[in-house]
């Protein structure tokens, strides 16, 4: 039997033991008496799988299999790496740092023995080397933050003859997994962190959360794991447009948190939390609710340091500070008829009906719509794709002259508007002989270029800001391929003046050849249709960090030219497409289904 027969195999004796009480208890189980609901949000992962332990190295063992068993114990359950230490010579053992990083492979690294011809010990023969091999698809950094980073891995492991035994004494930098065990082993969760909006804008969104994903281990009580990850900081993509309300090196007092049976969750810091203001507490309080509800559902958010009670911050407080403020209620979406006119459809409606203003009367024919968080105004593009309108969805408005106006040509025009949770709305010019990004504050004010740094020669195809403002996801098109980036938005002011640019554009859809459409999707989640190479459309779900969603797959569909998807959090609503030309909509547990024929352009606000 293998090793990792032996490392599973470890998980055993718990299931058999908890399967022989439930046999043995069979006769004398109760047949009368009150039922009780339970929770199963307080049940924690590793209660509910069967766990993995790692095999100590084996007496005798050669240097190629010691190197095999020493991966094979980094990929188990046990919460300090214990069984993977034992692999390791007495002077690393300590010193190696598994949380350094995370490399991931799209499987197990190939290992080879290549022995060296210097000796370390006269008696104990040549003084291996083995080399790892494989092909890498991701990193993860210190701050558990994913990457995907495709290449070739070569990494070398040093042994040592230690007390008549083989011991690694240069291990691979932090722990190096397969996709496989990497998708079993970890789950992404989102931290959360105030948006740094920057000078002029006072009062709008200065208590927003932006959700910032990580990685962290499934089964090692993930409630701590990611309140002590939240502490640490944003990770360093987000850190230059997000602050944390906690106090510089703020830490956790106590080794482990816990839900209480009301599911309440009381978090003691040390002393450099003393004595922090109520509003700043509160923020603080915030951050953990909705850091901690990312692995449990939380009613009550208690802050302590020593024995004094800081603030406590309930269930029906906390969206004060959630993203849905800026998010707007996404209740109805939004497309063009078969006569290019703006209509809206709610979820419990079959039909769409026109909305009011000049959008949807009859007039010109429109290419693409926004429309604002709140639903007071929308933004329209000609069909021409060559001026940009502004007006109220009320009876009586008037659109007035056009907002802007490109130069491209039909096939190089404006692309579908897009708005930020702030009022500000964003649009890219194609036009190839002056390709740039856009925003009009307050969606009237006279359009500012946004400079984008990292474009190289491709050029804007698609926009989609999130709601907190400081993020963005743009389609890149260079040559016949189009990619997904986003992009950090940051505000330095000069003079007392926002100074926009985006910057650090990073990939969020690497396997992706060509991108047809974007939308948001939650906090850290894009909706996403495109193509692999050589493979046929899809539309997925796709993390902000480049990772895939661990939402469900999607029923297939293709000859999808748009998607719309709630930005609001924590909502089961519908998807929207355009298909050949018709709108479609994909409900809760059901099937694509039309909605329009000859419809365009489906939106949902932002």
């Amino acid at each position: 039997m293998s090793r990792r027969n032996d490392r599973w195999r470890a998980g055993l004796p718990a299931v058999a033991a908890v399967a022989g009480l439930l046999l043995a208890g069979c006769a004398s189980m109760p047949d009368s008496g009150e039922v009780h609901a339970v929770d199963s949000s307080q049940r924690a992962d590793a209660d509910s799988q069967v766990r993995v332990y790692g095999v100590p190295p084996r007496k005798g063992e050669q240097p190629a299999e010691l190197v095999k068993g020493f991966l094979e114990a980094t990929t188990s359950d046990d919460p300090d790496y214990a069984t993977a230490r034992m692999y390791l010579a007495k002077a690393v053992k300590r010193k190696w740092d598994p949380a350094a990083s995370t490399t991931v492979l799209a499987e197990m690294p190939q290992v080879q023995l290549v022995p060296e011809s210097r000796d370390r010990d006269p008696g104990a023969g040549p003084s291996p080397r083995v080399k790892l091999t494989g092909k890498q698809v991701a990193r993860v950094d210190d701050k558990h933050a994913y990457k995907p980073d495709a290449r070739t891995y070569e990494q070398s492991v040093h042994l040592t003859y230690e007390d008549g035994e083989w011991r690694i004494d240069a291990p691979p930098t932090g722990l190096v997994v397969g996709v496989p065990d990497f998708q079993r082993i970890y789950r992404s969760v989102n931290k959360y962190y105030f948006a740094e909006l920057g000078p002029g804008t006072a009062g709008k969104g200065q208590d927003v959360l932006v959700a910032d994903p990580v990685y962290l281990r499934k089964r090692i009580d993930t409630v701590t794991s990611a309140v002590k990850a939240l502490l640490d900081g944003p990770t360093t993509w987000l850190d230059p447009v997000a602050a944390t309300a906690f106090p510089p090196k703020t830490r956790l007092t106590d080794e482990r948190l816990s839900l209480d049976d009301s599911n309440n969750l009381k978090v003691r810091l040390d002393g450099k939390a003393a004595g922090v203001g109520e509003r700043q507490c509160r923020r603080m309080a915030a951050q953990l609710f909705y850091t901690a509800q990312e692995s449990a559902r939380v009613e009550t958010v208690t802050l302590q340091s020593g024995d004094e009670t800081l603030c406590s911050l309930k269930r029906g407080r906390a969206p004060e500070f959630g993203l849905d403020q800026t998010a707007g209620r996404m209740e109805r979406q939004y497309f063009l008829d078969n006569r290019r006119r703006v209509v809206e459809l709610t979820d419990g409606e079959d039909e769409a009906r026109r909305v009011a203003g000049p959008f949807g009367a009859d007039g010109p024919r429109l290419g693409s719509v926004a429309v604002d968080r709140s639903e007071r105004t929308a933004a329209v593009v000609s069909a021409n794709g060559q001026s940009l309108f502004v007006a109220g969805l009320e009876s009586g408005a008037q659109p007035g002259e056009a907002r802007l106006t490109s130069r491209g040509g039909a096939k190089a025009g404006l692309t579908t508007p897009s708005w930020d949770g702030l009022g500000d709305l964003w649009v890219a010019d194609q036009d190839p002989e002056h390709p740039r990004l856009l925003r009009l504050p307050g969606g009237k004010g006279a359009p500012e270029e946004v400079p984008v740094t990292g474009l190289g020669s491709g050029r804007i195809t698609g926009v989609r800001i999130a709601a907190d403002g400081v993020r963005i996801a743009l389609v890149v098109t260079k040559g016949d391929r189009s990619g997904l980036w986003l992009g950090r938005v940051e505000r330095q002011g000069v003079g007392g003046r926002p100074g926009l640019s985006v910057r650090d554009l990073r990939s969020v859809a690497p396997n992706f050849v060509r991108v047809d459409a974007v939308s948001w999707a939650g906090g850290s989640r894009l909706l996403v249709a495109g193509n692999e190479q050589g493979g046929l459309q899809q539309v997925e779900f796709i993390e902000t960090d480049g990772s895939l969603s661990g939402v469900s797959a999607l029923p297939g569909i293709t000859g999808v030219g748009g998607v719309a998807a709630p930005e609001e959090q924590g909502r089961a609503t519908a998807l929207l497409a355009e298909r050949d030309g018709d709108i479609v909509r994909l409900l809760p547990d059901t099937n694509w289904k039309p909605v329009a024929k000859d419809g365009a352009a489906p939106v949902y606000p932002g």
